[in-house]
């Protein structure tokens, strides 16, 4: 959310001598236009309509990041017979509070839902932070909310993290999951990753002192799960991929 494909940037490098690598900017961020209601399938569809557009050549790996993650676990449940292998990056999957058995987990879902709530209720408050903490992490070419981009954010918020369907999305999907996430992330709610654990086809991955952003250490973990796959986990060499982005 509010972000572009310039989170990829540390990820790129490491993937374009082996694999034809497409950054896209999701509905209403970045260069691409606007959407109507930016619900999860308005979202997936225009993903679809870009790989359509672009031709590529099926199946590719799928890599998303944060909302986009979200967003990959559905396209790939919908369009099975396009996608090898699905990279999700810091995912804010947040379960049903009934699949959390601690109080202090479900309180602390809770907790994130009455903050994003927050957010998109104010919107001076919001924009105006947004921009501070830009310039506090130096990501304020990465991660931004204005005036252009407001009802997208409000409205990808509202409809593909606060009410999301990512862990029904990804028991549909066939191919390998690769989960992976930082360990200081601030939008991973904890027992979170348990219940990602229990799924079939997913592996989790944990990388220590890196939070919501794909830092060099992260993307390395990334470019590993994709790369060390293998023929079963992870598209050929010369193969696609496509990362659909939003940094949280």
């Amino acid at each position: 959310i509010a972000s572009s494909s310039q989170t990829f940037k540390h990820l790129l490098p490491l993937l374009v001598d082996r694999h034809r690598c497409i950054s896209v900017d999701l509905l209403g961020f970045g260069e691409s236009p606007p959407g109507e209601d930016y619900t999860v399938e308005e979202h997936v569809e225009a993903i679809a309509a870009t790989i359509a557009a672009l031709r590529l050549r099926a199946p590719f790996t799928l890599v998303g990041h944060s909302l986009g993650a979200l967003l990959s676990s559905r396209f790939a449940a919908r369009y099975p017979a396009q996608v090898s292998h699905v990279v999700m990056v810091s995912p804010p999957i947040y379960p049903d509070p009934s699949e959390l058995n601690n109080r202090v987990e479900r309180m602390e879902l809770d907790a994130y839902m009455r903050a994003y709530e927050y957010l998109r209720t104010n919107k001076t408050f919001t924009i105006a932070n947004a921009a501070r903490v830009g310039r506090l992490l130096k990501i304020s070419q990465i991660f931004e909310i204005s005036e252009n981009n407001w009802d997208a954010f409000v409205k990808s918020l509202q409809n593909c993290i606060e009410s999301q369907t990512t862990i029904t999305d990804l028991a549909q999907v066939q191919v390998p999951v690769d989960v992976i996430y930082g360990a200081q992330d601030q939008f991973i709610a904890t027992g979170t990753m348990r219940v990602i654990e229990r799924l079939r086809n997913v592996r989790v991955h944990r990388v220590e002192l890196n939070d919501h952003l794909v830092r060099p250490r992260l993307a390395r973990v990334v470019a590993s799960a994709i790369g060390s796959a293998g023929p079963a986990r992870a598209a050929a060499k010369g193969s696609n991929n496509l990362d659909s982005d939003h940094g949280h």
